[in-house]
């Protein structure tokens, strides 16, 4: 994990059929990765993203 990463712990995951997931964008915040969510799902309503938190274990 980057240091970059572990800045930036909240992502947005774009899901695809094939069971594989493509980091969209990585944000501080949760307030900020949910309002980005929000206008990605204006701009594409048919595709599905979903907000995760990625911590290094």
């Amino acid at each position: 994990m980057t240091y970059f990463e572990q800045l930036h712990p909240w992502c947005i995951v774009r899901n695809l059929p094939s069971q594989d997931c493509i980091v969209v964008a990585r944000f501080r915040r949760y307030n900020d990765a949910t309002a980005y969510l929000q206008v990605l799902k204006r701009q594409a309503n048919n595709v599905k993203f979903v907000v995760k938190f990625n911590s290094q274990t």
